[in-house]
């Protein structure tokens, strides 16, 4: 196992990981097998999370309301499907190459319906799609922030995963005991829409219990302010890490330095452009 982990941290280094996380199946027992990723791989005993930062320059045009295409590139499709499908990719070969099975998982959304029926009876019926925002918090990356996305120590909001599902025994990261998230509320105060409640629940994840607020994504799909519709399926709840919302989060998290990814310069210098409106404002 030894040589495995010396092999890992190769691979992490040479494709430039910036976060690696890993969970027993023990952490997954609570989820449904329609989002369990040991539906897909029952023989597993290790979820491994990949992660590379969104860099905050790809949420620069958003920000000045001067170019968006580029997130969309840099921030989200391109990170998603090259750069990090790359480094997972990598990773995956590492774990065979050692001798241990290891399927990459791709981050679907999770909330859209099966497209197929089941091939036995008691299996779930594909494609079974992994929560990702389960696994960020049960491999011991992030916390589950006010506005419901997944916040790490390193980045804030600031990243996207790939998942590996292997059947090496690794060693599990602890769960996140610092708490990212101050409740400040200020995402809710800075949507147009309205969609972020401050109404809240208690959301439980291997113990580990964050507060987040009751959102409404189908304002959010209606946002003009930075959120992109979700490309795979219009069900699917849509990216809000370029609205306004989480850039006025990632700002009080570079502020109050509850994040160790700092800038020799703040992000914003200027009140946050709005289109939109809030609740039944005009």
């Amino acid at each position: 196992m030894k040589q495995l982990l010396n092999a890992i941290q190769e691979t992490v280094k040479r494709e430039g990981i910036d976060l690696l996380g890993f969970a027993p199946k023990s952490r997954f027992e609570a989820l449904p097998p329609e989002t369990n990723p040991f539906s897909i791989f029952p023989e597993g005993k290790t979820v491994i999370l990949v992660g590379k930062r969104i860099c905050r320059g790809s949420l620069r045009g958003v920000e000045e309301g001067t170019n968006f295409v580029d997130y969309n590139l840099f921030g989200k499709d391109w990170l998603e499907d090259e750069f990090l499908a790359l480094a997972c990719y990598g990773l995956t070969n590492t774990l065979e190459d050692n001798g241990w099975e290891a399927v990459p998982i791709f981050p679907n959304p999770c909330e859209l319906a099966p497209t197929g029926v089941s091939v036995e009876e008691g299996r779930p019926a594909p494609n079974v799609f992994p929560d990702f925002d389960f696994a960020a918090v049960a491999c011991g990356l992030c916390e589950l922030g006010y506005n419901g996305l997944p916040l790490s120590p390193e980045f804030g909001s600031r990243q996207r995963f790939h998942m590996i599902i292997t059947d090496a025994e690794l060693p599990a990261t602890p769960l996140l005991t610092k708490s990212i998230c101050d409740k400040c509320m200020a995402c809710a105060k800075a949507c147009p829409m309205g969609a972020i409640s401050e109404e809240c629940e208690e959301i439980e994840i291997c113990g580990k219990v964050m507060t987040v607020a009751k959102i409404d994504y189908e304002k959010c799909k209606q946002c003009k302010n930075g959120a992109v519709k979700n490309r795979f399926s219009a069900a699917a709840r849509p990216d809000r890490i370029a609205a306004v919302c989480n850039r006025t989060c990632m700002v009080c998290l570079e502020e109050s330095k509850r994040i160790s990814n700092l800038f020799e310069k703040q992000f914003r210098t200027a009140p946050a452009w709005v289109d939109g409106n809030r609740g039944d404002q005009k």
